[in-house]
């Protein structure tokens, strides 16, 4: 068993691609089979898993949660109660919560199992920068 942390600098909403820090974290431990944990010790960004090739699609997944959260001083958003932070604050506690902050992949031959267009991306959902933190936890 190990424990690992990623640190990613942030530049505002968007997402950001962590799977070579993560692959290199995971060989790097020599196990051949198990299963690593990525857990993002944040409130207001999550973790996904998605393609990595087009980055098309990036752009796509950003603007659905734009689309689907506005900030909090859009008229829609009259009902938020926690605006002490700032607009982009409890709509990314929203995303936040609609997404995961923790992923399991399973570790064959000393590799990540992910498909052959999957990347490990941190899904950031304020507008500041941030320095995030992702502990990875290899079981094996």
């Amino acid at each position: 068993m190990s424990v690992s942390r990623i640190s990613i600098e942030t530049r505002g909403q968007g997402l950001y691609e962590f799977t070579d820090q993560a692959e290199l974290l995971v060989r790097d431990a020599n196990c051949d089979e198990g299963l690593v944990t990525l857990f993002v010790r944040h409130t207001s960004c999550s973790l996904t898993i998605q393609e990595n090739a087009d980055p098309d699609a990036r752009r796509d997944l950003d603007e659905f949660f734009r689309r689907l959260v506005p900030p909090g001083n859009d008229p829609s958003m009259r009902w938020l109660r926690h605006t002490m932070e700032g607009p982009d604050d409890m709509p990314a506690h929203i995303k936040a919560a609609l997404n995961q902050t923790s992923i399991g992949i399973p570790v064959i031959a000393g590799r990540m199992g992910l498909g052959t267009w999957q990347g490990l991306y941190l899904f950031e959902h304020r507008d500041q920068p941030h320095r995030r933190e992702i502990l990875l936890h290899l079981t094996h």
